[in-house]
């Protein structure tokens, strides 16, 4: 999920979306393929800073390669069947400083989900899970 800060030269935090996807994974979204926004979600370290992030959700006709910048590591396609199951639903360890913590996850073929972006798809998935099941 790429995210960034908006620029000057951004009209709205939707162009900001479209910017960064752009830059970090060298996919080109559509102002007409957007979806909607889900609730804003902040980290829930306080180690960290406190910021926002709005996620948006774009329906794309196909999978794009993506083009990966120096900020991103990995990128996979997942099937949305598979993060619906409830096998894709975990947990993730992590220790710091000797303190071993347990947080919600999604596992999938590419690796875990968790923080930030467990949180977003924990929003998400439930509206798409009701979308179709209404269809």
């Amino acid at each position: 999920m790429p995210g960034g800060r908006r620029e000057p030269g951004d009209v709205d935090l939707v162009a900001t979306a479209i910017r960064e996807t752009r830059e970090e994974v060298a996919i080109a979204l559509d102002r007409s393929r957007l979806l909607g926004a889900l609730d804003d979600v902040a980290p829930a370290s306080p180690v960290l800073p406190p910021i926002a992030v709005r996620p948006y959700v774009f329906g794309l006709p196909d999978r794009p390669v993506a083009g990966l910048s120096t900020e991103v590591a990995g990128a996979s396609w997942e099937p949305v069947e598979s993060l619906l199951g409830t096998d894709a639903r975990g947990v993730h360890v992590l220790t710091v400083a000797g303190v071993t913590r347990h947080f919600p996850a999604y596992q999938t073929g590419a690796g875990t989900l968790w923080g930030m972006t467990e949180r977003i798809l924990a929003s998400f998935l439930p509206i798409l899970a009701g979308a179709d099941t209404n269809s």
